[in-house]
């Protein structure tokens, strides 16, 4: 069996260099396209030496270890010992991800079990294979960008859950809990009394509230409620809030001002002395995340909640 190094050589400067790459975008380091071509020449100098008599130090698990420390520091450099480690891990966590990946897919379309006139056979097809390698140069790009994209969608979702909270509502007496998202997105403010509006799906706050209350709002029938007395305790608390919707007129979002609105934000529990919550038609989250859109403004401003 014929063996070109340099093919070999070539092809592990290409993966290095798309391991180091994937290790940039999920740690988010700046790296320079040079450095990163000098680590995979530093990794794939360690394949080289498995082809010369020092092949018996070049597999010796110490010999790996101290190779992709220089790989690491090469690549990234040397700020503090906190972020050597942390690029390390994430470069050792990329390389395990993508091949093991590719040994997973291999074992998986490969089929190395036959039966022959009823003997159990088994076959290698070999590293110099043609097929085993168009194999890698197409399933390691796929494998790779796949990854990639799963990283940041990891690192997506991860931004959204540090900034989802709990909330508690209540409207009459009666408790609301729901999950929130704090958005900066949202800038919704009264024009009257300047109180922050917090984004709520009416399918979550209509439980709460009066039937009648709900239906007035939904069919718009505001001039009916002055003379329902049910409802004639609300009509304080309401309010009508213009917003604007890029690429779409200026449009209404009813608006309630509740008996109290507490936010579980860094492990404490913050009041918002002002604050409405809007009504919205639609689901915020298409996956159920949460059911309210927070307003930045009432967390700067929530008192905290000492107990007593």
């Amino acid at each position: 069996m014929a063996v070109y190094l340099d093919v070999i050589w070539l092809l592990n400067v290409c993966f290095d260099s798309l391991l180091l790459w994937l290790t940039a975008i999920m740690l988010k380091r700046d790296v320079v396209w040079w450095r990163v071509l000098f680590g995979a020449f530093i990794g794939a100098s360690l394949v080289v030496m498995m082809f010369t008599p020092f092949s018996m130090y070049a597999q010796h698990p110490a010999i790996k270890t101290v190779f992709s420390f220089l790989i690491v520091f090469v690549t990234f450099g040397f700020k503090r010992i906190r972020y050597f480690l942390e690029n390390l891990f994430a470069f050792y966590f990329v390389t395990f991800t993508v091949g093991g990946g590719m040994i997973a897919v291999h074992y998986f379309l490969q089929r190395q079990i036959d039966i022959h006139a009823s003997v159990l056979t088994t076959y290698s097809l070999g590293v110099g294979d043609p097929v085993s390698w168009m194999f890698v140069l197409l399933g390691f790009p796929a494998l790779w960008l796949f990854s990639r994209a799963r990283i940041n969608g990891i690192r997506e979702k991860k931004l959204r859950f540090e900034h989802i909270v709990d909330v508690l509502i209540v409207f009459d007496g009666i408790p609301l809990q729901l999950k929130g998202l704090i958005d900066s997105g949202n800038q919704l403010y009264d024009p009257l009394s300047k109180m922050p509006v917090m984004i709520v799906e009416m399918n979550k706050v209509k439980e709460v509230l009066p039937e009648e209350l709900v239906q007035h709002i939904q069919l718009g029938k505001s001039m009916d409620w002055i003379n329902n007395e049910q409802l004639e305790k609300w009509v304080h608390r309401l309010r009508i809030v213009p917003y604007r919707v890029v690429g779409s007129e200026q449009q209404f979002l009813v608006a309630i001002r509740p008996d109290r609105i507490m936010i579980f934000y860094e492990q404490q529990w913050l009041e918002i002395e002002k604050g409405l919550v809007g009504l919205n038609e639609t689901n915020l989250s298409a996956d159920g995340e949460y059911e309210c859109i927070i307003h930045p403004k009432m967390v700067q401003t929530g008192k905290r909640l000492t107990a007593s």
